[in-house]
């Protein structure tokens, strides 16, 4: 089936709106128009892409699955049009992220060493937190978090590939307390939990079974908004605990953890770049969007 590129451009902006009316300003057409091209678009796909009522209109199951899929797609594109139009310009100034704790590749090192390497006239400002808030009304360019938990009328760009959360203990733990083999053995133990705040609860751990997602109140007997606290005293044998697996890697590696619960733990959508306008984006920030963009290793499948 032919690609109709206008059609997909006016089914972002009414899921981003959600509504005919404000995708219709947003694209400066008539609100028939973007009904008459949203039913076009269902025609030729043979499925409903949008619920309509009087009063509001929200994506039906196969129109958030295909939003998920094309507006990263369609972001990439705009974004190697404005650097094709503004090739020449050079990235200068101040870039200010708001990085979520568990963004690990962003975070860990070498991807910021190796940009402030490419752009030397660039700085980077990154306030590292867990809050979700609106980046642009506190002055960010942009902010990385996991997909699921953006705002839809944000342009996302990958940085990572897909992850998944891990139940990991020491092995002198799990030699003194025995192996759990199933989540719901999990509040037999000693658990080390994440809260974003003193105020917040501690966080339930998640998981899935034969397509059902559960979470599990483990009562932690240690908590904290640290994750380096968390890895240090689950290395040190103070119990279980539960993360993002990329964290986790380096110490599962050198024998200081071992996964547990594996089969109960799928993987999820990836860390995105997030950043509030599709054009003109400064040479600073585009730049930086290029640079972290998640490429799959070589012969792989893109996540």
């Amino acid at each position: 089936m032919a690609t109709d590129l206008n059609l997909v451009s006016v089914f972002l902006a009414v899921a981003e709106a959600k509504s005919f009316r404000g995708a219709a300003e947003r694209l400066g057409v008539t609100r028939s128009a973007v009904s008459q091209a949203i039913r076009r678009m269902e025609d030729r796909m043979g499925v409903a892409l949008v619920q309509r009522t009087t009063r509001s209109v929200s994506l039906t199951e196969a129109g958030m699955q295909l939003h998920q899929r094309v507006a990263p797609a369609i972001a990439e594109i705009e974004l190697a049009l404005d650097t094709a139009q503004d090739r020449d310009a050079k990235p200068t100034g101040q870039l200010r992220l708001a990085v979520s704790s568990i963004a690990e590749r962003f975070i860990c090192g070498p991807l910021l060493a190796s940009f402030t390497q490419a752009y030397p006239a660039v700085q980077i400002d990154i306030t590292v937190t867990d809050e979700e808030f609106d980046i642009v009304a506190e002055g960010y360019d942009a902010g990385v978090r996991l997909g699921e938990v953006i705002e839809q009328d944000m342009i996302a760009v990958p940085v990572s590939g897909d992850q998944r959360q891990m139940v990991v203990a020491a092995p002198s733990y799990l030699a003194r307390f025995g192996t759990p083999t199933h989540p719901t053995e999990l509040a037999q133990h000693c658990c080390i939990g994440w809260r974003p705040a003193p105020d917040v609860a501690p966080y339930r751990w998640e998981f899935e079974e034969d397509g059902r997602e559960f979470d599990v109140a483990v009562n932690p007997r240690i908590t904290t908004n640290d994750m380096w606290v968390m890895v240090r005293t689950a290395c040190a044998g103070g119990g279980l605990t539960f993360g993002m697996e990329e964290t986790f890697r380096p110490y599962i590696e050198h024998g200081e953890l071992v996964p547990l619960l594996e089969q109960y733990c799928p993987p999820f959508q990836s860390f995105f770049l997030y950043f509030a306008d599709r054009r003109n984006l400064p040479p600073k920030l585009r730049a930086l969007i290029d640079h972290a963009r998640y490429r799959p290793p070589s012969g792989g499948r893109k996540r």
